[in-house]
């Protein structure tokens, strides 16, 4: 049931990713103007990497009725299977939102999803099957829903499940989401629908990011007041002045409840990653879609990792930073195991871990917020 209250009236809010969670979502990927080789690389990952999810969580994978059988037949019995139209496979950017209350139930959030820009700056068109896939989620699990005509991904904000929200002004003020938006009605809106009382703004995220600047590429949060940054300190790597930008921001800034942050810093891979040749002639140029270009840097950062109850999964980039960033991670998160997952594929569409795993809240735990 859709309902015309907002979220913060009902006693609802935004939990946090380590919060406790009870299953996930994927999309499976098939565009061949986004992924090479006609996605067949990408679905290769896919089906790994929901495998390995699946290991410590239920999964489902949502699959075009093109793909349903192929999909059913490359995925383990452990990965469940439903058709369910899409234009892509960033389903955290295009699932809904799950607001939990106290009593310990769910409702979900749909946002307008425009492929992050729309026909100003966005990455494909038509999106309509990726903008009915909130809507459509919240019927398959008979969840009561909000919606909202604002512009909104999930990968552009993130939350501490204690009132405080990190997010990117180049994403949520763009001319393409939500144009002539100011930082306060973005702000009531994360506060209707969030129960967001701070909102911390950086300037902007990962250099050349797609998305134009998505947060998740850039500050994760690992706890209430601790977060992780991407780092690099060479001068001259453009991230440098965009990381270090953002450290003096939250430096300076305190949680909603009133707590300077603990930051840990990141190191980007000790070699940047780009689009090989190979990689980009995969890609099928058809008009409307961001073209692929050898030599076209990645967003290879380890802050795009998908937090579980019991585990990290963390990209992997076959670089020597690799290692040295799983300790770090092992180190913030002692209650968790740190898993390497490769991300190279993941990234040569455009995104990353994170972007493509929608995890629901655990409904049978008491919200205590």
């Amino acid at each position: 049931m859709k309902h015309i209250t907002t979220p913060i009236t009902d006693g609802y809010r935004l939990p946090a990713e380590f919060e406790k969670q009870k299953k996930g979502y994927m999309l499976w990927p098939q565009r061949s103007d986004n992924w090479r080789d006609g996605g067949k690389p990408a679905q290769k990952m896919f089906s790994e990497l929901a495998a390995l999810l699946a290991q410590y969580q239920p999964m489902v994978m949502l699959v075009n009725e093109s793909q349903y059988k192929h999909a059913r037949e490359m995925l383990p019995s452990s990965v469940q299977v439903i058709e369910m139209s899409s234009n892509d496979a960033y389903i955290k950017d295009t699932g809904p939102f799950y607001v939990t209350a106290k009593n310990g139930t769910i409702r979900c959030e749909n946002f307008n999803f425009n492929a992050w820009g729309g026909l100003l700056d966005g990455l494909y068109f038509p999106w309509d099957k990726d903008n009915e896939l909130a809507e459509k989620i919240a019927g398959l699990n008979h969840l009561d829903y909000y919606q909202s005509q604002f512009t909104l991904e999930g990968c552009s904000i993130i939350v501490d499940g204690q009132g405080t929200l990190i997010t990117t002004k180049d994403v949520i003020l763009s001319e393409g989401r939500n144009k002539g938006v100011t930082i306060q009605k973005a702000e009531k809106v994360f506060h209707d629908f969030f129960g967001v009382e701070k909102v911390i703004w950086l300037s902007e995220g990962f250099f050349m990011d797609e998305t134009g600047g998505d947060i998740d590429n850039m500050v994760n949060f690992v706890r209430p007041g601790e977060v992780v940054l991407t780092w690099t300190e060479d001068k001259n790597d453009p991230q440098y002045q965009i990381s270090h930008a953002a450290l003096k921001v939250l430096e300076k800034e305190t949680d909603a409840k009133g707590r300077k942050l603990r930051i840990h810093k990141l190191n980007l891979p000790q070699k940047a990653l780009t689009l090989s040749s190979e990689e980009a002639n995969g890609v099928d140029p058809i008009n409307g879609m961001l073209p692929r270009v050898a030599g076209q840097r990645l967003t290879a950062t380890y802050v795009n990792y998908i937090t579980l109850n019991d585990v990290i999964i963390m990209p992997a980039f076959e670089d020597l930073q690799d290692s040295i960033a799983q300790k770090q991670l092992q180190k913030y998160y002692p209650d968790r195991k740190i898993v390497k997952f490769p991300a190279r594929e993941i990234l040569t569409g455009g995104g990353g871990l994170h972007t493509v795993v929608s995890n629901v809240p655990d409904t049978q735990v008491r919200d205590k917020k």
